[in-house]
């Protein structure tokens, strides 16, 4: 496979970011494998392999950005996989929290509160097209914890990695 090949299959995510109706939505239910793969190295692994991927996710989407000449294009859906990453970080895998994590990020992503919003119209490049994602996993991830922490909504207590 060419670099360019590599670029255009990574950005989208396996071309998850090309399907006609809410590629973002879709690229975020494509990173679920990656979050249960991810998960079974660990806390620390999660981490580290989450850092990573964001880190890789930044330079392809500037790369595919430079190719195709588009700032955030919405074929790019690598940065909601790094999105739900973050916002599924050392939670229970269980249905409820899977959904209520899909729900909350994808709204936060759509409808771009303070700060994201503010980070999605002034970061430029790879950065840029990743970092109003990655914000709106904190911010979903923070919500889901305190959730996690007062009530049983997400599902049975348990730690993560187990």
């Amino acid at each position: 496979m060419n670099s360019r090949r590599k670029i255009e299959v990574l950005a989208t995510f396996f071309y998850l970011g090309r399907v006609p109706l809410m590629p973002g939505t879709v690229g975020t239910l494509g990173a679920i494998p990656l979050v249960l793969l991810f998960s079974l190295t660990g806390v620390y692994g999660y981490i580290v392999l989450t850092f990573a991927f964001t880190l890789y996710a930044i330079r392809i989407a500037d790369q595919y950005e430079q190719m195709v000449q588009d700032h955030d294009s919405k074929e790019i859906v690598i940065d909601e996989v790094v999105g739900f990453l973050i916002t599924m970080f050392w939670l229970p895998h269980t249905w409820q929290a899977f959904l209520i994590g899909f729900i909350l990020f994808r709204a936060l992503d759509i409808i771009k509160p303070y700060p994201i919003g503010y980070i999605d119209k002034n970061a430029t490049g790879g950065f840029g097209t990743v970092v109003d994602d990655l914000v709106a996993g904190v911010i979903a991830n923070i919500a889901l914890q305190f959730v996690y922490t007062q009530t049983t909504w997400l599902g049975v207590q348990q730690t993560f990695g187990h």
